[in-house]
């Protein structure tokens, strides 16, 4: 590279090179580069003149007399820079290579007006025109001129020096923050009461903005910031602390700054509403969720059918507990409809117009059962990418229906009687305590009280629960009532399929009733529906429940050491797979576990899998679909 070349460059003022016939940037030194803020590939990119902006009258005439009567001035033209932030400059041009290019020095004009007012001002340091203790004056000017101003505005107003020195203080200042005039003129302003953060950490003074306008000469707005009130209190402000020149030179600032506690305050009002509407919309999406569940279930929940003794005793205890807030434990075997006397009771009480949430206990992997109960807070554990709302957070004024109760957990029921004995809760990975106000209901087909006996379940939560006793009679216990369920899974049923007209003989309600229904409604439900299904001719038929039933007497009837008549293995397994889709029905299709169906077998449920998978029965084909 020439010596001219590296001259050009290195040049502290700033250099372009311009072809003005073609309206071309050619080159630029790298002060230019600074100045327009961007490399010689952007700058070059476009015509020239899209740099003057409203200045490009200026530059053609200037630019023609550069060209015809060198050198030419001009301290009137305005360049824009790469993000178009308007640049005041002074420019001098020459012409190059026989008036083909220009070569224009171009000077920011706000620098140098402060350059020369330096010098001035050094001058006449030098000279002795000038003390030091002008300084002084200038504020004490400021004072005097602004008096009424400073006495009369409600924002706080002070000024300091260059070394962050206080040199005056307005009344609103000395009331926001409780100093005296005398307490802060003459005294670092740093140190009194902005030497701490927010959250009382050190605020280094190399780091306030406030000092940086003594250095930058720029003026430094902040939103959200503390001063310390004399009392030791944060103060929540905002300010904007603008420099003073005198002469040229930069002699402090003055800062005005607001107390903004209300607008704080106001601020998280307004956060605290927006995350109570958030937690409100979250859990009307959620309860509505549940009441679509409602409104699709295949049967009426409304009523309780039947007109036998059992059901007209359940049916007072109903109309005694309803209106009350006890809880209540329901006792049952598996499929008798524990799940719809609690629907019944929360519909007669005074939060029916709330819904009842219901938690299968037995279906909440063991790991997830406070997290179903309590909710979470987003990162409380490795997965918990957002808030959840608990069950019991979500039945609030509503009721909780604990169904299979007996399947908790034995180091979470003692977190569960707290909410029943306090009615408040917290959320994992959160340290606040909510109140809540739910009735629970729970359910079992086990015996607590004998789980209470082998210690594993609490004898306090056991009586907390326990507060009201109904038991749900299986359906053998009232078989009068079982024509009348039968026409009412009938009529649903025929709904649900799409096929009217379907009856059932009196001669085949009369097998019904002479069967003994080990999987109790459910059973009944599932044999209705799946005879509507096969139905020809309109007319449900239920012999295999005579032969169901002839198997269960001559099994009763055989004893060992008597003549027995041996059966045939296809007989045998026939047999073998009706036994255990009836255990199915009676465990609501659940094969492993405490009351499963390779329980009741008295088989390995890993045995019993096996065989299910031999015959083509599916469990899920068993489950619950809604007890009546």
């Amino acid at each position: 590279m020439l010596l001219s070349d590296l001259a050009f460059q290195a040049a502290p003022q700033a250099m372009l090179i311009i072809d003005p016939f073609r309206d071309r940037l050619l080159t630029s030194n790298q002060a230019a580069e600074t100045l327009m803020g961007g490399d010689l590939d952007q700058l070059s990119v476009g015509p020239f003149s899209h740099f003057l902006s409203a200045s490009l009258p200026l530059w053609v005439s200037f630019s023609d007399e550069a060209l015809t009567c060198p050198p030419a001035w001009s301290d009137d033209l305005v360049l824009l820079d790469v993000s178009r932030q308007p640049h005041r400059v002074e420019v001098l041009a020459v012409p190059l290579e026989q008036g083909s290019r220009l070569l224009l020095i171009v000077i920011e004009r706000d620098k140098a007006e402060r350059r020369r007012a330096e010098a001035e001002l050094s001058r006449q340091h030098r000279s002795g025109k000038v003390g030091w203790q002008r300084i002084e004056q200038v504020f004490e000017r400021i004072e005097r001129q602004n008096q009424l101003i400073l006495g009369a505005a409600g924002e706080g107003i002070y000024g300091l020096d260059a070394e962050g020195k206080t040199t005056f203080v307005n009344p609103a200042a000395e009331r926001i923050l409780g100093w005296s005039s005398d307490d802060m003129v003459g005294h670092g302003a740093h140190r009194l009461f902005h030497h701490s953060r927010s959250d009382g950490s050190e605020y280094p003074v190399q780091q306030c903005l406030i000092h940086a306008s003594f250095s930058d000469g720029q003026v430094h707005r902040v939103d959200d910031e503390v001063f310390w009130h004399k009392s030791g209190e944060p103060v929540p402000v905002e300010y904007t602390s603008t420099p003073i020149f005198e002469m040229g030179r930069l002699v402090g600032a003055v800062v005005l700054f607001r107390d903004i506690s209300e607008r704080k305050l106001s601020e998280q009002r307004l956060h605290e509403a927006l995350e109570e509407v958030g937690s409100l919309k979250r859990r009307l999406e959620l309860e509505n969720k549940y009441l679509q569940e409602e409104i699709t279930a295949e049967l009426n929940q409304s009523e309780i059918v039947g007109e036998s003794p059992a059901v007209a005793q359940l049916i007072r205890q109903i109309a005694l507990v309803a209106p009350t807030d006890a809880n209540v434990l329901i006792n049952g075997e598996s499929g008798t409809g524990k799940e719809l006397i609690a629907r019944a009771i929360h519909a007669d009480s005074s939060r029916g117009d709330r819904p009842l949430i219901r938690v299968n206990c037995a279906a909440i992997p063991r790991d997830l059962f406070e997290s179903e109960f309590f909710g979470h807070v987003k990162g409380a554990f490795t997965g918990a990418t957002g808030d959840r709302l608990g069950r019991f957070e979500l039945a609030d004024g509503g009721t909780l229906f604990l169904d299979e109760v007996g399947e908790i957990p034995l180091e979470l029921q003692g977190k569960l009687l707290r909410v029943l004995q306090e009615q408040q809760f917290e959320r994992i990975g959160e340290n606040r305590t909510r109140k809540v106000d739910v009735r629970v209901m729970a359910a079992t087909n086990r015996d607590l009280h004998d789980m209470v006996a082998e210690g594993t379940f609490r004898e306090d939560l056991y009586f907390r629960l326990n507060v009201f006793p109904i038991a749900s009679v299986p359906l053998r216990q009232r078989i009068e009532d079982v024509p009348l369920l039968a026409q009412h899974f009938l009529k649903h049923a025929c709904q649900k399929f799409n096929k009217p007209g379907v009856r059932i003989p009196l001669g085949q309600l009369e097998i019904l009733k002479s069967y003994h229904w080990p999987g109790n409604i459910r059973e009944l439900e599932n044999i209705i529906e799946r005879q509507v299904i096969v139905s020809q001719d309109r007319r449900l038929v239920f012999d295999e429940l005579l032969l169901a039933k002839s198997d269960g007497v001559a099994s009763a009837r055989l004893t060992p050491g008597l003549d027995m008549v041996p059966l045939p293995e296809q007989e045998l397994a026939r047999r073998q797979r009706d036994n255990a889709i009836a255990a199915l029905a009676q465990s609501a299709g659940k094969v492993s576990g405490a009351g499963g169906a390779a329980e009741l077998l008295g088989v390995k449920p890993t045995t019993l899998f096996s065989r299910l998978r031999k015959w083509g029965v599916e469990p899920a084909d068993y489950k619950e679909s809604g007890p009546s």
